[in-house]
């Protein structure tokens, strides 16, 4: 799968996006293009016209690491978009074969799992970068109860956040927030993992289902999701201010193990303390219905025909 329209597109927001006036550039009227022009981001990056051209009508093929990094200063890249465009090149040269290796775990070591049941202060999960959540601590769940409640599986964060919006608009304070959190972490995706069909299935499912999911990816924006704070208003124990730090699992590239903690002697800790025990007593109710729905189950299968 080609995506010279994805670095056509990455390109031209990013250069739109440039002033003359950031880049110590004469500016002034009658420009007839928002932000830089093509020469102007050519000089800036060290090269002809006619080789950024080409760069920008999506050809990355046999790029060099120093014509990239020339460029991302010129288009004043962040790290995230940095990044990117090194992951759009390297998908531009890769092989097929080696493109289709890669695609997202769908689960994790039962030792990684005892890591998450044993972190109890607060939310933890791990998820992979299609944004599914596979798998999770209870207080993971008890904060994301409404979205456990749909029949969706694996539950996946964007689809709750842009297919779910009414609840996603109740849960996020920001909601604006989390859709452009969510819509750079699977840009970003995308461009280190084109070929991966389920990721691209769910991007086009959203962008069907969804106006403003599909304006934001017309955007290309990317981000790194590493450590920040959170604000949730739970439907049970109420408004939540938390932190979290995300790191990769070594050996498990393209993971994410997320935790989120709220500040000591804060009225979030005491929130999360009933959160835990609230999801616990929903827990085991579950569990107890089940396990009478399967007694009764089998004392009919039981009885005589």
């Amino acid at each position: 799968m080609s995506n010279k329209d994805d670095v056509k597109e990455f390109l031209t927001s990013r250069r739109a996006r440039v002033t003359p006036e950031q880049v110590e550039l004469p500016g002034g009227p009658g420009r007839r293009v928002p932000g830089l022009r093509r020469t102007e981001v050519a000089m800036l990056a060290g090269m002809s016209v006619e080789y950024y051209a080409r760069l920008e009508r999506g050809d990355l093929s046999g790029v060099s690491d120093v014509v990239l990094a020339s460029l991302a200063d010129a288009l004043l890249l962040d790290d995230a978009e940095r990044e990117h465009l090194f992951d759009l090149a390297r998908a531009a040269n890769a092989s097929p074969v080696r493109r289709r290796r890669r695609q997202p775990a769908q689960s994790v070591r039962t030792s990684m799992q005892w890591a998450l049941d044993g972190f109890t202060a607060g939310p933890a999960f791990v998820r992979n970068g299609r944004m599914d959540v596979i798998a999770e601590n209870q207080l993971f769940r008890g904060l994301y109860w409404d979205m456990y409640a749909q029949p969706e599986r694996p539950v996946n964060l964007a689809r709750f956040t842009f297919l779910h919006r009414d609840l996603a608009e109740r849960f996020y304070p920001s909601w604006t927030t989390a859709a452009d959190i969510n819509v750079g972490i699977l840009r970003t995706e995308a461009g280190r993992n084109p070929d991966d069909c389920a990721l691209q299935d769910l991007i086009g499912e959203l962008s069907t289902r969804s106006v403003e999911f599909r304006t934001r990816w017309g955007a290309h924006d990317v981000r790194h999701h590493a450590n920040g704070s959170k604000h949730f208003h739970h439907p049970v124990v109420g408004d939540l201010d938390l932190v979290y730090e995300a790191m990769e699992p070594m050996g498990d590239p393209g993971l994410n193990f997320l935790v989120y903690s709220a500040e000591p002697g804060s009225p979030t800790e005491d929130s999360l303390r009933l959160l835990a025990s609230w999801v616990a007593t929903q827990e085991d109710e579950a569990r107890q219905k089940e396990r009478h729905a399967d007694r009764t189950q089998a004392a009919h299968d039981q009885e005589p025909a």
